[in-house]
């Protein structure tokens, strides 16, 4: 599966710098506003231990690792709705993402100019959440106005439901609530909504960028936009990205541990977002493990077994006859697949199965 996120946020909140320690990729990081002009790209791994286990065990040829794609997106400014500033790219990017990682400011520095003057990441988050709301505001107005004559005087039930998805939309938005507020009932409805591909509809992860001393547990910035976003549906995580930036540089895993405990904390940061942008977009994982490769493959949770095999390829799903799964556990504490199949403890399901995150694959099709 192909996954994108974005990472947003106003100029000089740290967007670059995060992105940089994310993907080792050499974004340019400067103390000025759109340094970062077009939209760098890096493909992350998601950190897992089971595949590190799973490669002990096969010692395989070749290893694959689940990965999301991260982009980092120029910073917006007020108006960027209507065009200011590199509005109008910055909005056609994020509307290509799966998920949006929305970068505050939740630190204080005179050296680091921002761009309203003062450090308020609650004021910088509603500038970018108006933004976004204001251009859905416009497509769902755009729709409705397309759709309303049908719906009402056509007789067209097609027509009458989307009007009524557009409506519900046109109401939240206008309310100042983000479209994903919005929950519809039908499988007709969800469809409908989700072909609109509106801006707040996507998953959001909001990151407070803070200090080193408040790397561990936030301070009063953290704790005002973790109050401002009980009610959405968006999870907080908080990141030092100056911090994540030096531990990048140093040389040894024992090197940066040490120093994230003396900062009070288990794993980087970056490993944690990581994590969060994959939960984020409710992505699970299982494996394929052989001697020849080990491999992480990526799904939506809840998916059934022969869409899961057709990740692989089209013709898995096609074809699908079932599916021999055995659980990580059961792989892991018996020691190989052998030993797991004398025991009696590999499965065989067929196509209502769904899959679990950590099931070690293997599907027989026929074409």
């Amino acid at each position: 599966m192909s996954l994108k996120c974005g990472i947003v946020g106003l100029p000089n909140v740290g967007k670059s710098t995060l992105f940089n320690c994310l993907s080792n990729a050499k974004a340019q990081s400067a103390n000025f506003p759109f340094c970062t002009i077009e939209p760098n790209v890096g493909v992350i791994t998601v950190p897992d231990e089971r595949l590190t286990k799973l490669v002990e065990m096969c010692n395989p040829k070749s290893i694959v690792p689940a990965t999301v794609e991260i982009v980092d997106i120029a910073g917006l400014v007020k108006g960027a709705s209507k065009g200011e500033g590199l509005g109008n790219k910055f909005l056609a990017n994020i509307r290509e993402t799966d998920a949006i990682i929305h970068v505050l400011r939740c630190f204080d520095d005179d050296n680091i100019t921002h761009v309203d003057g003062t450090v308020d990441p609650l004021r910088d988050k509603e500038v970018i959440d108006y933004e976004l709301m204001v251009k859905d505001l416009e497509t769902v107005e755009s729709r409705m106005a397309r759709t309303q004559k049908q719906a009402q005087t056509g007789g067209d039930k097609t027509a009458k439901m989307q009007y009524d998805v557009l409506s519900a939309y046109h109401d939240a938005l206008s309310k100042g609530k983000p479209a994903r507020s919005v929950k519809f009932d039908t499988p007709d409805e969800q469809k409908f909504a989700r072909e609109l591909f509106l801006l707040t509809n996507k998953p959001v992860l909001y990151v407070c960028n803070v200090d080193d001393a408040s790397a561990a547990n936030g301070n009063a910035y953290v704790d005002k936009v973790r109050k401002a976003i009980e009610s959405e549906e968006a999870q907080l995580l908080i990141v030092a990205a100056q911090t994540e930036a030096e531990i990048a540089e140093l040389d040894t895993y024992e090197e940066r541990q040490e120093f994230l405990e003396s900062i009070g904390l288990e794993e980087s940061g970056v490993s944690r977002l990581i994590r969060a942008a994959y939960s984020l977009l409710d992505l699970q994982t299982y494996f394929t493990a052989g001697p020849d490769e080990v491999r992480a493959w990526t799904f939506l949770r809840g998916s059934k077994a022969p869409k899961c095999a057709g990740i692989i390829h089209t013709d898995f799903e096609k074809g699908f006859i079932r599916a021999e799964v055995i659980k990580y556990a059961d792989y892991v504490g018996l020691g190989s697949e052998a030993a797991v199949k004398a025991a009696g403890k590999m499965g065989v399901e067929g196509k209502e199965y769904v899959v679990q995150d950590g099931d070690i694959m293997h599907f027989l099709f026929n074409v």
